[in-house]
């Protein structure tokens, strides 16, 4: 019986990654024990239990009551942190799943969170255990279709080849599906500028600025997106050793872009680092989507674009027999709900961790430990759509 602890298992995103991360358990016959934690108090199901072993334990936890969770920690197998939003959040999780040898999952969203642990990589491979960061929909699976368009361009060349630039860019119809949180970190990331890595150079970018129209597949179509810092502008850059990273954000419908784009530019500055306004701003934009989302949808959509210099003979018919031919491979996804796609993102790597299919202690990104053989099995029937 393999026991996994859902911290935040109560939201949208938690109940998601735990439905996903039971069905895997069932389709392969791993018995798991799911527990899912949230801070208000619970009624007890274990009459539910009782009638049906399958239906998850709910527990009421607060992450600032350090010794119930660190004795919640060490009862379990693996804790998947969807506790959000990470910008809130410091290492403690971690740090108690170090100390009790707890595999560790995450589905952080913050460049600050996700630097505090990637410096704790060789404290968990020391203690043994395997802690993946930043799995999801976006940073998580967008990771790894930017992984597969690097393996296609690899696979047309016969030597190597210099990455020049990652360009993702993501779209969200309405709430997709999740809860206020993700509002709340939509507005968080628009407090202050962030790096990003272009030409080689690691430069100070503004969020929600540089409007570039992209066309998504259908029901999409063309959507405004903007710069937002996500982890992958960092985490790709340095393990692809990458010139360029871009990401950049929008929403569907689009005129939510504008608003947002208009609170980012015009919105004072030391308005926005109040959290009474960021709450404000996060339950009204909230109680919009909720009208919104009954004709738009609650889907994600994203493209990776991958571009690289050839150096060398190719494959005959590929690229020709000439030198620093620009190769391209281009890739999309989509899924009609947001929510449910970060499920899959983090329930097929809690599920691959659970089983040993990914084994090797330390601290790493989606890009480093997941492989696209794995993120090919994770989307099928999943209801996604990828060309």
């Amino acid at each position: 019986m393999k026991r996994v602890l859902i911290l935040g298992g109560a939201g949208r995103i938690g109940g998601a990654i735990a439905r996903d991360l039971a069905a895997r358990c069932r389709a392969i016959g791993l018995a798991c024990d799911l527990t899912l934690s949230q801070r208000s108090p619970v009624h007890a199901n274990s009459g539910d239990r009782a009638s049906n072993p399958n239906q998850p334990n709910s527990i009421t936890l607060d992450l600032e009551d350090q010794a119930a969770l660190s004795a919640a920690i060490a009862a379990a197998d693996l804790v998947v942190h969807a506790a959000g939003p990470f910008a809130y959040r410091d290492d403690r999780v971690l740090r108690y799943c170090i100390a009790s040898k707890t595999h560790y999952l995450d589905v952080s969203d913050h460049r600050a969170f996700t630097e505090a642990m990637l410096a704790l990589h060789d404290e968990a491979r020391s203690a043994g255990i395997v802690a993946i960061i930043n799995t999801g929909v976006f940073p998580g699976l967008s990771n790894s279709l930017v992984k597969a368009c690097v393996e296609r361009v690899e696979q047309q060349t016969q030597s190597g080849i210099e990455l020049d630039s990652i360009a993702l860019h993501y779209a969200v119809s309405g709430s997709g599906g999740a809860g206020v949180t993700v509002m709340r970190t939509t507005f968080l990331a628009l407090q202050h500028a962030f790096t990003a890595k272009l030409n080689g150079e690691w430069r100070s970018v503004l969020p929600y600025r540089d409007r570039e129209s992209i066309a998504f597949p259908s029901p999409f179509g063309t959507i405004g997106t903007y710069w937002f810092d996500v982890p992958e502008t960092l985490t790709l850059a340095r393990h692809f050793n990458t010139r360029s990273v871009t990401t950049k954000f929008g929403s569907a419908p689009d005129f939510y872009n504008y608003l947002t784009a208009a609170v980012a530019r015009f919105c004072p500055a030391a308005l926005l680092q109040h959290p009474t306004a960021i709450e404000f701003l996060s339950q009204v934009s909230f109680a919009m989507t909720q009208v919104t989302d009954r004709w738009s949808g609650v889907g994600v959509a994203m493209r990776a674009r991958v571009v690289a210099s050839h150096h060398g003979s190719a494959n005959a018919g590929d690229l020709g027999d000439g030198s620093g031919q620009a190769v391209t491979a281009e890739a999309t996804l989509c899924h009609d709900d947001t929510a449910r796609a970060a499920g899959v993102g983090a329930g097929s790597v809690a599920a691959a961790v659970l089983t040993g299919e990914i084994a090797k202690p330390g601290v790493w990104t989606v890009e480093q430990s997941v492989s696209t053989a794995l993120f090919e099995r994770s989307i099928a029937d999943s209801g996604f759509r990828i060309d």
